[in-house]
Protein backbone atom coordinates (compact mmCIF):
# COMPACT_ATOMS: atom_id res chain seq x y z
CA UNK A 1 0.00 0.00 0.00
CA UNK A 2 1.18 3.35 -0.89
CA UNK A 3 1.81 6.05 1.91
CA UNK A 4 2.01 9.46 2.03
CA UNK A 5 5.36 8.72 4.26
CA UNK A 6 6.90 6.32 6.54
CA UNK A 7 4.82 6.29 9.61
CA UNK A 8 7.14 3.54 10.77
CA UNK A 9 10.47 5.36 10.47
CA UNK A 10 13.10 5.01 12.74
CA UNK A 11 13.05 8.61 13.19
CA UNK A 12 9.14 9.18 14.81
CA UNK A 13 9.72 6.14 17.15
CA UNK A 14 10.09 9.14 19.94
CA UNK A 15 6.93 10.58 21.37
CA UNK A 16 8.36 14.12 21.38
CA UNK A 17 9.04 13.94 17.38
CA UNK A 18 5.48 12.88 16.43
CA UNK A 19 3.83 14.92 18.53
CA UNK A 20 6.22 17.94 17.52
CA UNK A 21 5.17 16.75 13.50
CA UNK A 22 1.63 17.31 13.99
CA UNK A 23 1.39 20.40 16.19
CA UNK A 24 3.76 21.89 12.67
CA UNK A 25 1.61 20.81 10.37
CA UNK A 26 -2.00 21.67 12.41
CA UNK A 27 -0.24 25.05 13.49
CA UNK A 28 1.04 26.14 9.88
CA UNK A 29 -2.41 25.12 8.67
CA UNK A 30 -4.16 27.45 11.07
CA UNK A 31 -1.30 30.05 10.23
CA UNK A 32 -2.72 30.22 6.67
CA UNK A 33 -5.65 30.01 7.09
CA UNK A 34 -5.27 33.23 9.94
CA UNK A 35 -3.46 34.54 6.75
CA UNK A 36 -5.86 33.80 4.41
CA UNK A 37 -5.07 31.27 2.63
CA UNK A 38 -7.95 28.47 2.39
CA UNK A 39 -5.84 26.24 0.03
CA UNK A 40 -2.77 25.96 1.96
CA UNK A 41 -4.39 25.95 5.31
CA UNK A 42 -6.58 23.01 3.78
CA UNK A 43 -3.61 20.78 3.03
CA UNK A 44 -1.70 21.32 5.82
CA UNK A 45 -4.72 20.88 8.33
CA UNK A 46 -5.10 17.72 6.57
CA UNK A 47 -1.75 16.62 6.61
CA UNK A 48 -1.82 17.40 10.29
CA UNK A 49 -5.60 15.68 11.17
CA UNK A 50 -3.59 12.33 8.94
CA UNK A 51 -0.51 12.74 11.65
CA UNK A 52 -3.15 12.59 14.47
CA UNK A 53 -4.45 9.28 13.08
CA UNK A 54 -0.78 8.13 11.93
CA UNK A 55 1.39 9.17 14.86
CA UNK A 56 -1.08 9.42 17.98
CA UNK A 57 -3.87 7.34 17.80
CA UNK A 58 -2.92 3.84 15.02
CA UNK A 59 0.90 3.83 15.93
CA UNK A 60 2.21 0.87 16.97
CA UNK A 61 6.02 1.48 18.01
CA UNK A 62 6.94 -2.30 16.38
CA UNK A 63 6.48 -1.52 12.47
CA UNK A 64 3.17 -1.98 12.54
CA UNK A 65 3.02 -5.92 13.13
CA UNK A 66 -0.20 -7.18 14.79
CA UNK A 67 -0.93 -10.93 15.09
CA UNK A 68 -4.54 -10.54 14.30
CA UNK A 69 -5.70 -13.68 11.88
Amino acid sequence: MNKLFDLDHPFFRPLWRRVAVTALCLGWGAFEFVSGSPFWGTLFGGLGLYCVWGFLLNYQPDGGTDNEN
